[in-house]
Order: structure tokens, then C-alpha cells, then sequence
């Protein structure tokens, strides 16, 4: 019997030392390391804290080895073999170098997400090699140079984020090649140039902060039939905002206040269409006119800011009357006439401001008069005399 669990234990230590030697030394692609050490190498010493994750990326170690005590504790993943790497997460610990081009040796890579660091130079062309590649988060570093067109090779994206680096030029035109494209981000930048035909299946497009200009084209938008967010504010769009725009079938919010749009057409979605616009902000552009009436028949629009424009005439009565409104948002125009009483009974649960125009009778008890009117004087100016209620 004890013959018997002798070699019971003989053949228990032998399991647990064979799956120990498997566990620590892994079986990672030696292409992948070389690749993880060219990242490494990249960055600076000096910007890498003790606590970090890549402090942490010790190469006497498989970086797919487990169990990850003291070694590769953080800032990558591996497929379910160990043998790839599929992710690499860092840490917003102020890492400072450039990017590698060696990372496009990490071909089966799913995830690469720097946000929030130093890194600076140009992101590589290389970068294309990534096919498998789902979610390119760039954010918040120092990136510089023009997007590289080969990053439109990237069929598998389906995220992607380069906001708040310092990047110029125009958008590759064959950004819409990116047929698995739903989020777009390439926010405060210094991006010039017009918006090329946009990846047909795209849900958010946030390009807010640029130089981008001309004018929104029907064919830039052609077939977005599920895009729900728009943020293109603080830019240099100019011309009409054409009625095509707001009836894309998906939309929900639209920003592109701070631009230089001179007109805006409006047409009702109609009894048989449906929209799910929520929120328009249009302040701060050149938008000359009267106050777009039809924006009412959009059944869900709860927010509405047209402020700081050169819009003339009254305040629509529908307005007053739409109960889905809840902020509303015309100062800083050359609005005449009194405003709909219906905002000041204490029914309507309008929030905003109707300030800075040219109205008569706006209770100055009201928050939504503030800030006060403008001066008669400009008011006969604008008007080329005095303005009719």
C-alpha cells in the first residue's frame, strides 16, 4: 500500500512540475517578444514608473506565462493558447516615446489602447500590417504628422480614437474603405481640409476642435443610414446646412456650434418618417433668417441652440407649444416681437435664454430674459430703422 502512494505522489510531483515548467516559460511567438521589447525599447526610461505596467514587462519571463505575479501583471493580453499577443492596454502613466513600427509585427493584435500618455512623433504606416486589429485608441498623447492613408487597410476597425494629439493634413479619402468603422474620434486636433465620404456603417463622428472646412455635402454622408451622433464644433464649416442633414434616419444629437454656417434649411420629418433628434446645438455661426419653425416636427427634440446667429423675425408660437422642448437657447440674435406667453405660465418647463435680442416685454423677472436685450440703437440698425413687433 505504500509502494501504491509512493508512486502516486512520484506521478502527482511529476504532473504539477511539467504543467509548472509549461506555465512559467509559455509558449509565446518569439516574433511577438522581439516585437514587445522593440515597443519597450522605444519609450524612455525615465518616464516609466516603478508601479507601471511596462516597469512590470520583465523579458526573463514569457510575457504570456502564468501565473503573472511579479512580471507582465498588466498592460497586455494573450489568446486563449498563450502563444499571441491580442491586446496591449497600458496605464495612463505618462509614458513618453514614439510608437514603434515594430508593433505591426503583432499581426494578431485586437486592441492597441496608449490613451492618455507622451507619446509623440508620427503614428507609423505601418500600422497597417494589423489586420486583426478592432480598436485603435491613440487619445490624448502628442502625436503629430498626418494620418497615414495606410491605416484605411485597417478592415477590422471598429474603433477608432486619435482626439487631443496634435496631428495635420487632411482626412485619408479612403477613410470610407473602413466598412466596420461605428466610432470615429479625431477631436482637437489640426486637421484642414473638407470631410471626404464617411464609412458607411458609422454610428458617432466627433471631429470637433479642427481647422476643417467647406461646406456638410450630401455625398460626404451617403448612406449613414445608422449615424446617431454628429460633433463637428469648432471649426471653419461654412455654407448652407442643407435639409438633407437633419433627416438622416438614425441621428439623435448634432453638434456644430462654433462654425461659420450662413443658412440652415429645415424640412419635417413628415407623419410617415420617424427621427430620434434629440439635441441640435447651431450657436456661434453666421446663420441668417428666421427661427427654423420646423424644427417642431421632430417628435423627441427635447434641447435646441441656435444662439449668438443674426436670426430676425419673432419666435415661432409652435415652439411654446412643443412638449417635448425642455431647453431652448435663441440669445444673442435680432429677435423682434414678444415672445410666446406660454414660456413664462409655468407650464412649459423651458429652460435656456431668449436675451441679447431685440424683443418687447420679456419679464425681466424671467431667467429666460437674462441677459438683458440689446440697446434700441442696434436694434434700429439692424432693422435699417425701427424695428417692427
Amino acid at each position: 500500500m505504500s509502494r501504491f502512494i509512493s508512486l502516486l505522489l512520484l506521478l502527482l510531483l511529476k504532473f504539477f512540475f511539467s504543467t509548472h515548467i509549461h506555465l512559467v516559460h509559455g509558449l509565446t511567438s518569439p516574433s511577438d517578444v522581439s516585437a514587445l521589447k522593440a515597443f519597450k525599447a522605444s519609450i524612455k526610461t525615465s518616464s516609466i514608473p516603478q508601479w507601471s505596467c511596462l516597469a512590470s514587462w520583465d523579458f526573463t519571463t514569457d510575457p504570456c506565462a502564468f501565473p503573472r505575479r511579479t512580471h507582465f501583471t498588466c498592460g497586455l493580453s494573450c489568446s486563449p493558447d498563450s502563444t499571441r499577443i491580442t491586446q496591449i492596454t497600458l496605464d495612463p502613466a505618462g509614458y513618453s516615446g514614439t510608437l514603434s513600427p515594430f508593433i505591426s509585427k503583432l499581426t494578431q493584435l485586437t486592441v492597441l489602447d496608449l490613451a492618455d500618455n507622451s507619446f509623440y512623433g508620427p503614428i507609423p504606416s505601418s500600422i497597417s500590417s494589423l489586420s486583426n486589429l478592432q480598436t485603435l485608441t491613440l487619445r490624448s498623447n502628442q502625436f503629430s504628422g498626418s494620418i497615414p492613408p495606410s491605416v484605411t487597410q485597417l478592415k477590422s476597425l471598429e474603433a477608432f480614437d486619435l482626439s487631443h494629439n496634435s496631428l495635420t493634413g487632411f482626412l485619408p479619402s479612403s477613410i470610407n474603405s473602413l466598412s466596420n468603422l461605428r466610432r470615429l474620434d479625431l477631436s482637437f486636433n489640426k486637421l484642414t481640409g473638407s470631410i471626404p465620404k464617411l464609412p458607411s456603417n458609422l454610428l458617432e463622428l466627433a471631429m470637433k476642435g479642427n481647422s476643417l472646412s467647406g461646406s456638410l455635402t450630401k455625398s460626404s454622408f451617403d448612406g449613414l443610414t445608422g449615424l446617431e451622433v454628429v460633433e463637428l464644433s469648432e471649426n471653419s464649416i461654412t455654407g448652407t446646412l442643407e435639409a438633407w442633414f437633419f433627416l438622416l434616419p438614425s441621428l439623435q444629437q448634432v453638434d456644430l456650434a462654433n462654425n461659420s454656417l450662413t443658412r440652415v434649411e429645415i424640412w419635417s420629418p413628415g407623419r410617415s418618417s420617424s427621427s430620434d433628434l434629440v439635441a441640435v446645438d447651431l450657436g456661434f455661426n453666421r446663420i441668417e433668417g428666421y427661427v427654423p419653425v420646423n424644427f417642431v416636427g421632430y417628435p423627441l427634440l427635447s434641447s435646441l441652440s441656435l444662439r449668438y446667429n443674426r436670426l430676425r423675425g419673432k419666435i415661432p408660437l409652435e415652439y411654446s407649444q412643443k412638449k417635448s422642448l425642455r431647453r431652448l437657447y435663441l440669445d444673442g440674435n435680432f429677435l423682434i416681437g414678444q415672445p410666446p406667453p406660454a414660456f413664462f405660465s409655468g407650464q412649459s418647463g423651458v429652460s435656456g435664454s431668449l436675451g441679447d435680442n431685440c424683443l418687447q416685454s420679456c419679464p425681466t423677472a424671467s431667467q429666460l430674459c437674462l441677459p438683458s436685450q440689446k440697446p434700441n440703437s442696434i436694434c434700429k440698425q439692424a432693422y435699417g430703422g425701427k424695428p417692427k413687433s
